[in-house]
């Protein structure tokens, strides 16, 4: 079972590198999840994804790991329920149903560590 620092850790890397991702290769971003007509937005979101995920990665005290799972959480939900919505619209590629299930997941992961964990262990 992951522990809230680690699904903190894990989530924020996994916000940071699909944050950093459309910054790097907007070609590779694009062939996956194609494309985009406002790059502007696309760039937006990607540094509030890095920003978050930094957050997140960064939170390993106690005091910290309840703020990340805010964050993850939130992030989480905001972003699964943009893929769940604009998907069957045929707005957004069919791709981002693979993120919807990471997102998914990711809201279960910090569900389950929070369920047993003790604060006062970090």
């Amino acid at each position: 079972m992951l522990r809230p620092p680690l699904i903190g850790k894990t989530h924020g890397a996994f916000n940071v590198v699909t944050g950093v991702w459309p910054l790097v290769s907007v070609s590779t971003f694009e062939a996956v999840f194609g494309p985009k007509k406002e790059r502007w937005l696309m760039y937006t979101v990607s540094g509030l994804v890095i920003t978050v995920g930094y957050a997140q990665w960064r939170a390993s005290t106690a005091e910290e790991w309840p703020q990340a799972r805010r964050l993850g959480i939130g992030t989480a939900a905001t972003l699964l329920a943009i893929d769940l919505t604009y998907v069957p619209r045929g707005r957004i590629r069919w791709t981002y149903l693979i993120d919807a299930a990471v997102e998914a997941a990711l809201i279960g992961a910090w569900v389950a560590a929070s369920r047993n964990h003790d604060p006062a262990q970090g």
